[in-house]
Parts: C-alpha cells; sequence; structure tokens
C-alpha cells in the first residue's frame, strides 16, 4: 500500500530569501531523512535535497514554497523542514 506524498506550504521568513545559508541549512537536513523532498516556488519544483537546486528556484522573502516529502518518515521531515524555514535568522 503506497501513501501519497505528504505537501505543506510554508512562507520563507529569512529577510533575504532562500539564499546559500539557509539553502545549504535546508539540504543538509533534507538529507536526514529517508524520504524523497521535493519544493516547489512558482513554477520551479526541484530536489529538497540538492542546496544547487534549491539555489535555481531564487525564492524571495515571503514567498511562498510548497514542500513535499514521501517515504517513511515524511510527516517528520515536512515538519522539521517546515520549521526551518519559518525561522527568522538571528545571526546578522
Amino acid at each position: 500500500m503506497n501513501a501519497s506524498p505528504l505537501q505543506r506550504k510554508v512562507l520563507i521568513a529569512n529577510p533575504q530569501g532562500l539564499h546559500m545559508r539557509p539553502s545549504a541549512a535546508f539540504a543538509e537536513l533534507a538529507g536526514r531523512f529517508q524520504s524523497n523532498v521535493t519544493v516547489q516556488y512558482e513554477d520551479k519544483k526541484v530536489n529538497g535535497k540538492n542546496v544547487w537546486d534549491l539555489l535555481l528556484l531564487v525564492a524571495m522573502p515571503g514567498g511562498e514554497l510548497t514542500l513535499e516529502a514521501d517515504g517513511p518518515d515524511a510527516q517528520q521531515a515536512l515538519e522539521e523542514l517546515s520549521a526551518l524555514l519559518a525561522r527568522v535568522p538571528t545571526d546578522y
């Protein structure tokens, strides 16, 4: 029995958008999960475990991303990845 992929929409809280540092953090966290993770922004959909793919999104501050996870730990992946994107960085 194959379950459908889980999806969640999240707004980018980082005032600089999804630039290199948050993309790298996202890809690193996504890589910890067995589930496949994809990220959609506007009309582009990429592999959430690949930092270079994430940078191709050119996702702007306040933009809405659709996260999709498919696999045994999909729910946990969506929860943790959504929380990461919703955090406003404090290291500036």
